[in-house]
């Protein structure tokens, strides 16, 4: 574990989850948080300073702090990529997150700028790429693939065998069958089966779940 400080990007949710998570499993106080200057709207956030992105080597020299990217998968992850980037220009080093609460085994790779929440599971032989989201309860079968900037919401099924392209997203409960590939930039919706291999930029939506009829009112069992 590096010895060096650690400063967030973003000033969100997930920022704030960032904070959490560094310092109740890897004892690392977070120093501050950094935002682009047009967004800057308060001078200190969840008990720290929040400095421009900037002016961030000023305050906090890359010699001295990593830089941890807290941002979701806007615009299909090219956000949190392109601030990644930005941030290694800078000359700092992007540490990733994986939550002791996961299952993971010893021969787990992954890159830089991970957020790995607690209830993954992530089977042998998994390969994950930079900058990729795992969002809690997922299952990660063996042999899988995940590339660079993906997002992966909750309680996602990835069977064995699956490579996910870069900058995918896939929402919540999506079930993704074995030995499929899903194309770079594409969007799986919440609920959605994928069987077979997708495009580049494909959307799937699942069908949402209709209304009934009848009011509960009117209903003979439960």
């Amino acid at each position: 574990m590096s010895a060096n400080g650690l400063v967030v990007f973003g000033a969100g949710q997930i920022a704030e989850l960032a904070l959490f998570y560094f310092a109740e499993h890897t004892g690392r106080q977070v120093a501050a948080l950094t935002v682009d200057g047009a967004y800057l709207r308060e001078e200190h956030s969840l008990g720290v300073p929040v400095v421009p992105f900037e002016e961030i080597q000023q305050h906090f020299p890359p010699d001295r702090f990593d830089l941890f990217v807290a941002v979701s998968y806007s615009g299909i992850n090219r956000l949190r990529a392109r601030k990644c980037q930005e941030a290694m220009s800078k000359g700092y080093r992007l540490p990733s997150y994986v939550s002791p609460r996961a299952t993971v085994f010893s021969d787990l790779v992954h890159g830089w700028n991970c957020f790995i929440l607690e209830d993954n599971t992530i089977q042998p032989r998994v390969r994950i790429g930079n900058n990729v989201t795992l969002w809690s309860g997922n299952h990660i079968g063996h042999h899988s693939t995940i590339a660079d900037n993906v997002f992966i919401a909750s309680h996602v099924v990835v069977s064995g065998g699956v490579a996910i392209g870069e900058n995918a997203f896939i929402g919540v409960n999506a079930t993704l069958r074995d030995h499929i590939r899903v194309g770079n930039f594409s969007v799986v919706g919440a609920g959605t089966v994928l069987l077979a291999d997708t495009p580049a930029e494909a959307v799937y939506r699942a069908a949402p779940t209709e209304i009934a009829k009848v009011p509960s009112s009117r209903l003979r069992g439960i």
